[in-house]
């Protein structure tokens, strides 16, 4: 199946969260999935192609709860979003709960069906998460 991983960090490039992105990656590529790991921030793609999106980001500033303004934008343009199964994950910042809310909300209203939510903090964790994700379809 074809997985998307798109992060948006606060700036134009963050590594922590690019290292999340590729180690969950390396996780559904370990299934037999073929991911594609995309910076929101650099990079624009149609979304149609792919089976499942994981969408991941970290909040906006160390107290905030807001999520980058990006992500939103970067769904309106992303083609036919509407229907597709998701995840959501958050990686900073100190109200992490209500971040991951918030990023939630914004997914939900283009119409995506969200699986499942995860606060990853490390790399060796979003691998865990990567290996033990399920992105089949439950017919």
């Amino acid at each position: 199946m074809q997985v998307c991983i798109l992060y948006a960090s606060r700036n134009r490039e963050s590594d922590k969260l690019k290292a999340i992105a590729d180690s969950l990656a390396k996780g559904i590529s370990a299934q037999g999935h073929i991911p594609t790991v995309i910076n929101m921030n650099a990079e624009h793609e149609r979304l149609s192609i792919y089976d499942y999106v994981i969408i991941g980001t970290e909040t906006v500033s160390l107290f905030s709860a807001k999520v980058p303004d990006v992500i939103s934008k970067y769904l309106a343009e992303a083609g036919t979003v509407s229907g597709k199964r998701c995840m959501a994950f958050i990686s900073g910042g100190l109200r992490k709960s209500k971040a991951l809310l918030n990023l939630m909300k914004v997914m939900e209203g283009e119409g995506m069906m969200l699986r499942t939510s995860e606060i990853i903090t490390k790399a060796d964790a979003a691998m865990a998460i990567g290996k033990r994700l399920n992105v089949e379809r439950n017919l």
